[in-house]
């Protein structure tokens, strides 16, 4: 499984100078270990991967956010991959596990190295980005024990809030979507 997860993250286009530094420390952290999957919560080992999902309505370009009550902010929904899990199957099991949709597409299209903040702050996720076609009138079936709230989010909503409120990366998702 380290292979494909190494073959997706090669295969990445970074969109900017902090993407590609991402890149090449997730590629050198895979060559490094042949553990990357989170064992024990919330921290160990203290570098793991994780599948984002973006849900993005084709027709208007919003996008769901959730308020997550551990990290305290406004992030895509998403978590940590399983042992021997594929990312690509993550992403699809967490929009599912969260939101109670389909849609996460097969292939990332961006990469995050990020120290997280909030209840589990401290470690390091290593955060593939999938994005997936969610219709805004879809009904959701929320995981309300994991957020405090849901929200469709438009690129102008998004443009004009506290950038402290969101994932530190997202607005670089969206510029290179």
């Amino acid at each position: 499984m380290l292979t494909d997860v190494h073959d997706l993250i090669a295969a990445l286009h970074p969109a900017d100078d902090l993407e590609a530094a991402h890149r090449a420390e997730a590629l050198s952290w895979l060559a490094s270990t042949t553990d990357v999957y989170r064992r024990i919560k919330p921290a160990t080992p203290a570098r793991h991967l994780v599948s984002y999902v973006v849900p993005t309505d084709p027709g208007t370009g919003h996008v769901l956010l959730v308020d997550h009550r551990n990290a305290r902010l406004w992030l895509p929904p998403g978590g940590h991959v399983e042992p021997g899990e594929h990312p690509a199957l993550t992403a699809a099991r967490e929009l599912d596990e969260e939101l109670g949709v389909s849609g996460a597409a097969d292939t990332p299209v961006f990469l995050t190295v990020t120290e997280t903040v909030g209840v589990d702050a401290g470690h390091t996720d290593v955060s593939l980005w999938f994005p997936a076609e969610v219709r805004r009138d879809q009904p959701l079936a929320v995981d309300e024990g994991e957020f405090a709230g849901v929200r469709w989010w438009s690129r102008e909503e998004l443009a004009a809030a506290e950038p402290a409120l969101f994932d530190p990366h997202l607005g670089r998702y969206l510029a290179k979507r």
